[in-house]
């Protein structure tokens, strides 16, 4: 996996997810839309720790930065 994901796109699905999880467990946010907001709050985070969105992939997109 070659990495696609730069260091705002990174913090920006941090933050997001983070958000998310508060919203969920404050109770804000429930039913099968929290649950559906709670995955994809995991997925954000996953994402952002391996530095790859599969998302990307397909479409050549990469939002890191270009060296050299």
């Amino acid at each position: 996996m070659k990495k696609n994901m730069g260091g705002a796109d990174r913090i920006i699905r941090l933050i997001v997810a983070v958000a998310i999880a508060v919203l969920y467990f404050t109770g804000t946010v429930s039913g099968t839309v929290g649950i559906v907001l709670l995955a994809l709050a995991v997925i954000f985070a996953l994402t952002s720790f391996v530095s790859f969105c599969p998302l990307y992939a397909p479409f050549g997109l990469s939002t890191c930065s270009r060296k050299g």
